[in-house]
């Protein structure tokens, strides 16, 4: 009885099959696109590509743009937990006008929308994430 526990057990832990992962990963992506759409799409332009072409430089007002995050800026270069410090916080600490989505959005949302942004990057910059941060 015991063996077949350990079995059990050993099943459960390794989780599901790659298919079933992908499509969970799939899923994340897509809910994070739709709430993309939903708050992010009119700063940081559609397929997150930005607003501005160069978002290191600050505005009129003296504020920076919010950058593109489909990994042609430094979003990539900040941990899933920095990113979501971001999401929660917004963007006033490092300059922005990005407001917190703390109690706006769900952690299931947040956690879609990083994936979704993860989506968008070029494979040679997940792979540089993946093995900075996973």
């Amino acid at each position: 009885m015991s063996r077949l526990f350990a079995i059990f057990t050993i099943i459960l832990l390794v989780g599901c099959s790659p298919e079933e992962k992908n499509s969970n990963i799939d899923s994340m992506a897509s809910l994070g696109e739709s709430v993309f759409n939903k708050n992010c799409v009119s700063c940081h332009g559609v397929k997150d590509q930005g607003l501005t072409t160069d978002w290191k430089v600050k505005d009129a007002n003296g504020n920076y743009p919010p950058p593109p995050l489909n990994g042609t800026a430094h979003t990539w270069h900040h941990s899933p937990e920095q990113l979501l410090y971001t999401i929660n916080k917004g963007g006033t600490e490092m300059g922005g006008q990005m407001p917190a989505f703390e109690n706006r959005l769900t952690e299931e949302e947040k956690k879609a929308l990083i994936d979704y942004m993860y989506s968008l990057w070029p494979k040679e910059i997940q792979v540089k994430y993946d093995d900075r941060f996973k």
